[in-house]
């Protein structure tokens, strides 16, 4: 994993602060102090790019509709068949709630 690059106690303190929020509303506050709105629209772009790759759309309509970069959605698209599956499992999750 990438990440475990960085793993120890400041990320482990970040994701278990994640942890606590309760609400939409929450998020939206701690994201907001926590991140540039660059920042936020990036991680936002990601996950659209990951569910339009799930639901089959192609590199064209996604760029259209998310106005994410091939470079991204390339990205977007290894993690998907070469990540940890957290995409998959977000996503699954979220299509039950609804």
């Amino acid at each position: 994993m990438q990440i475990d690059k960085l793993r120890g106690k400041q990320l482990d303190d970040l994701f278990d602060a994640i942890l606590t929020l309760e609400t939409r509303e929450e998020c939206y506050l701690f994201f907001d102090d926590l991140c540039t709105v660059n920042e936020l629209q990036s991680l936002s772009q990601r996950l659209l790019v990951a569910k339009m790759i799930k639901q089959g759309h192609t590199y064209a309509s996604i760029e259209k509709e998310s106005g994410a970069s091939t470079a991204t959605i390339s990205r977007v698209k290894r993690s998907l068949q070469w990540g940890n599956d957290a995409y998959t499992l977000v996503l699954n999750r979220l299509d039950k709630e609804e």
